[in-house]
């Protein structure tokens, strides 16, 4: 494990985007789980300058690990629709590289990456409760693959979710996806961000307790 504390978010994201930069110069095909959320934002920023009408990256295919489905509607869920507006579309990245995870093809997820090739690194964030992807405490078990989380999972979960579909109760997924604890850990390399004073907590504790 190698840790890099930076000076400010900036500078933060900017190394984020160079480890993510130097998996896509690899000369084969490169596999990138990539995370939504705030704290990514100044990182794919960085990335769509250096991503952008480079047919030499043609060859890095993404991958989300987690959806949660905006219930009655076709089309992409919340996660999807924040990495389209984040980093897909201002880099123009091709639908062909895009490998989308959604709730009728979960069962599917890890059996296609490993014939992909696997992960070659996975992006996470870290929630102040620990959790990454969709594990939140309490939802899934540390050798889960890919599964389905119910939206009655945890007492509270239904009224989170309703903010993530944007505060409509309508839209509101009884389940949502998430690559689990052992999908995770099966890339060959993960890049965990965090930044913050609410974040250094759960930092310490996840990374060095008990050390």
């Amino acid at each position: 494990m190698k840790l890099i504390v930076e000076q400010d978010y900036a500078a933060m994201s900017r190394v984020a985007a160079n480890v993510l930069l130097g998996k896509m110069y690899q000369q084969n095909r490169v596999n990138l789980a990539i995370t939504a959320g705030n704290t990514p934002i100044k990182m794919y920023e960085y990335l769509v300058q250096e991503v952008k009408n480079k047919p030499y990256l043609d060859h890095v295919h993404y991958y989300n690990f987690d959806e949660i489905p905006y219930a009655g509607e076709e089309g992409f869920g919340v996660t999807m629709t924040h990495l389209n507006q984040l980093f897909f579309h201002p880099a123009a990245i091709s639908e062909k590289q895009i490998h989308v995870l959604d709730e009728k093809n979960y069962t599917e997820q890890d059996a296609r990456i490993l014939a992909d090739g696997g992960l070659d690194l996975i992006l996470l964030g870290i929630g102040e409760d620990g959790h990454f992807c969709g594990n939140l405490p309490g939802t899934t078990e540390f050798m889960d693959m890919t599964t389905r989380v119910s939206a009655d999972a945890l007492p509270g979960m239904r009224e989170v979710l309703i903010q993530e579909v944007g505060g409509d109760s309508s839209k509101c997924p009884d389940f949502y996806v998430t690559m689990g604890p052992k999908s995770v850990m099966a890339a060959k390399s993960i890049v965990l961000i965090a930044n913050g004073r609410k974040k250094a907590a759960i930092i310490k504790k996840s990374l060095f307790l008990g050390q």
